[in-house]
């Protein structure tokens, strides 16, 4: 038999009532969250105790930093990056700011070549019609646009993409400091 919908005063209350149940009852939380998580009505749990649990989602692992305190400090020597991030250039000509953005990105463009081999994910030029069939790689692919359905998708490709390849970073004598990534510098 299914229960009458409360009107949205009783609902009200009934929000009220199971906030403050759900902060003092941890079982009666989980049962609520299994509920919002199986996107059904109370009236069909039972329904959802039978099907079986979804994949729980793999744990995310911690990236070492020490690559990326590398690569910026690379970024730094060559391109003098972090410094041009961190200066205002709202107060300089856009010709000057220009005149600097070419000379960092010279210097980033050598550090990449020097440091990584880098290939297009995707082969065909950016404009042109692909199809995506079912099991694509989606991390290598993000779909964008109105998505709706299964594959195969049908699409253009507005970014080819990027993979690395191969890693070149130099060795690091066991006392260097990855955190200095640009030292401070005195003339005498």
């Amino acid at each position: 038999m299914k229960p009458d919908n409360p009107s949205f005063l009783s609902r009200i209350g009934i929000a009220i009532a199971s906030f403050f149940r759900i902060l003092g009852d941890a079982e009666f939380a989980g049962g609520v969250q299994a509920l919002r998580a199986a996107g059904r009505h109370p009236a069909a749990s039972q329904d959802a105790a039978a099907a079986p649990a979804p994949a729980a989602a793999p744990p995310l692992r911690e990236a070492a930093p020490d690559g990326a305190l590398q690569l910026l400090g690379l970024l730094q020597r060559e391109a003098r990056f972090i410094d041009f991030i961190q200066e205002d250039v709202a107060a300089y000509a856009d010709a000057d700011v220009g005149a600097a953005a070419r000379l960092v990105h010279e210097g980033c463009r050598k550090v990449l070549g020097d440091n990584f081999t880098i290939d297009p994910i995707r082969a065909e030029a950016e404009g042109s019609a692909v199809t995506l069939e079912e099991g694509f790689d989606a991390t290598a692919i993000r779909i964008t646009g109105n998505v709706v359905g299964q594959p195969p998708f049908k699409g253009s490709i507005t970014h080819r993409g990027w993979r690395v390849v191969d890693t070149r970073l130099p060795k690091l004598a066991e006392s260097h400091d990855l955190h200095v990534v640009a030292p401070a510098e005195v003339e005498l």
